[in-house]
Formats: C-alpha cells, sequence, structure tokens
C-alpha cells in the first residue's frame, strides 16, 4: 500500500530530524548534501550548494564544480539572486527561465545510474538561500530535476518540497563548512 501525504511528511519530517543531528558528526559537505537528496528525493547530481567568498558564490558540492568557477553576486544566476533578494524560489518551468546553463555542461556524478542523467539540462529547481538565524546569507542550496523535457525530469516540485529545502538551509547554515574560511 502507498504511504499517505501524513506518512511522506513525517518520513521527510524524520528525515529533516537526521539532517540536524550530523551537526554533531561536523559531516563533510558531501555528506550533507547526500542527505539533502534523499530528503527530497533527488539524484545526488541534482543538487548544489555554494558559498559566498570574496564576492562570489563558489561551489562546495557537487566536489565536481568546486574547481569549475565561481557566481559573482552581482549576477544574474538564480544562485545569484537567491543570493542578494534572500527570498527562496521554486520554479517547475525553468527551461522557460533566461539562465546560464554553464554548470550544466560539466560532467557531475561517477554512480552508474547517474551516467545517463550527467548532461541533461535542468527542467525544475528549487534556490533556497544558507542563512544564519541574524539573516546574513553564507550562501545558498539548490535542488533540481533534470530531464530531457519537465515530463521526464519527474514529479513536480510542491511549496512543502521548498519549505523543507528552507529548513535544510537553517541547518546547512549551521554547519562547519559553511563558516567563512572553512576548506572549499
Amino acid at each position: 500500500m502507498a504511504p499517505t501525504g501524513n506518512q511522506r511528511a513525517a518520513t521527510k519530517t524524520a528525515n529533516i530530524a537526521e539532517l540536524e543531528s550530523m551537526l554533531s558528526e561536523s559531516p563533510s559537505s558531501d555528506r550533507a548534501c547526500l542527505k539533502v537528496a534523499q530528503i527530497l528525493n533527488v539524484r545526488r547530481n541534482e543538487v548544489a550548494l555554494m558559498r559566498i567568498d570574496k564576492g562570489s558564490l563558489r561551489f562546495l558540492y557537487p566536489p565536481e564544480l568546486r574547481s569549475a568557477g565561481v557566481l559573482p553576486l552581482s549576477g544574474s544566476a538564480v544562485a545569484a539572486r537567491t543570493a542578494s533578494t534572500r527570498a527562496p524560489l521554486l520554479s517547475n518551468a525553468f527551461m522557460r527561465v533566461k539562465h546560464a546553463a554553464l554548470f550544466e555542461a560539466v560532467k557531475v556524478g561517477a554512480e552508474a545510474e547517474d551516467r545517463s542523467m550527467e548532461q541533461l539540462p535542468i527542467q525544475k529547481i528549487m534556490s533556497a538561500p544558507v542563512a544564519v538565524s541574524d539573516g546574513n546569507v553564507m550562501g545558498v542550496v539548490q535542488v533540481s530535476r533534470k530531464g530531457l523535457d519537465p515530463a521526464v525530469a519527474g514529479v513536480d516540485f510542491t511549496n512543502e518540497d521548498l519549505k523543507q529545502l528552507e529548513q535544510m538551509a537553517e541547518i546547512l547554515a549551521r554547519m562547519p563548512f559553511m563558516k567563512e574560511g572553512a576548506e572549499f
């Protein structure tokens, strides 16, 4: 029997608690982002985490993008807008949104199941600021669904999914790897 909406919500809440419990373990950005992927039921290559560094956003995750360059905070990228406006975003029609597809071209994902998804375009996206309680933005977390078209990419993100991403962003803000001066 399929789980009800309440059962799915309870499971996601428990998983968010697991992410929070990771704080005491000082996890790597990789491990924390894999938990985000698991909670939101996306592939590992559909999660991105960036930290503000010298006026730009630098990738912490996925590891393949750490050396791929930076996004200027003054730019038009969704992540830059998320950081500068401190506002989350949800788009289930992302291919219609003008965006730089530069980072979509970087091969990400060593797992066999990811190989077929390596360079597919982002069809759906959620973006949330990673900020401490005083509102100071430290970075941005993004979750996407990739595919040749929106139907193949998977189910639409919901407002509930975005709320959960915002909860996870608050937890990520307290992780050691988000602190200024931490290694990339």
